[in-house]
């Protein structure tokens, strides 16, 4: 079986000369449908480089990477567009919420972007904003909510809509323990509903939440378990 996302060999270099950094050597990688996988490794070790060529926003200087069966390598700038908005939700880091736009229109903005009328695209973001519990914050904006409540945003626009691959990065960083959980809850019930997800942690606990744990180091996958009861063990067999 096919997965929706798939790494073949993939390398990629940052810089050049002596001051280069191979920060993936090799990787291969499939995530299929209903599978959830988490990314772990060292600081430096090309966790968030490997999400980035997931979601079509670094090209791999050898191999491939493919979203449901399309080489995001071979695609145009605006096809490769078009993919992003429709296919791959991205939970990033620091939010990157527009500060002019109320939760609501930040959750709708990539339906609307992508032809969806204006009533369609909203209905969908308070939709997406019930799944993660904020339907009462959608007329707010960022700087009107708190650190969890923007995460929480960011994760229903990378929902929003029918998205087959959500690649997310540490995405409980700004959040409580329980508001994470709820976060994890949410991505976990997306995936058992058909969709691939990707996921770069570094807590073992959220890892646990995965089907497969993947451990990479200095750009390369060295072990690989799962379902774990308990993602410390990997830690343990891959220091």
């Amino acid at each position: 079986m096919t997965g929706i996302l798939e790494l073949r060999d993939v390398h990629r270099t940052h810089g050049d000369g002596p001051n280069a950094v191979q920060a993936l050597r090799g990787v291969t990688l499939t995530v299929r449908a209903g599978e959830l996988v988490a990314i772990m490794g060292p600081s430096g070790s090309g966790k968030s480089t490997l999400l980035n060529l997931a979601g079509g926003l670094d090209r791999p200087d050898t191999g491939e990477v493919l979203v449901e069966g399309a080489s995001l390598g071979t695609l145009s700038n605006r096809h490769l567009s078009a993919v992003r908005r429709r296919t791959i939700g991205y939970v990033f880091q620091d939010f990157n919420l527009l500060p002019s736009l109320t939760a609501a229109e930040n959750v709708a903005l990539p339906l609307e972007l992508d032809g969806k009328g204006l009533r369609a695209a909203r209905s969908a973001a308070l939709t997406a904003l019930g799944e993660v519990g904020l339907t009462e914050l959608a007329a707010r904006f960022p700087d009107e909510m708190s650190g969890g409540q923007q995460q929480r945003v960011a994760i229903a626009r990378a929902l929003v809509g029918d998205r087959r691959l959500v690649l997310a990065d540490e995405p409980t960083g700004a959040l409580d323990s329980q508001t994470g959980e709820a976060v994890l809850r949410v991505l976990r019930e997306r995936v058992d509903a058909g969709a691939a997800g990707l996921l770069v942690t570094h807590e073992a606990r959220h890892a646990g939440w995965a089907d497969r744990v993947i451990f990479l180091r200095d750009g390369v996958i060295i072990d690989s378990s799962g379902p774990l009861d308990s993602a410390d063990d990997l830690l343990e067999r891959t220091s």
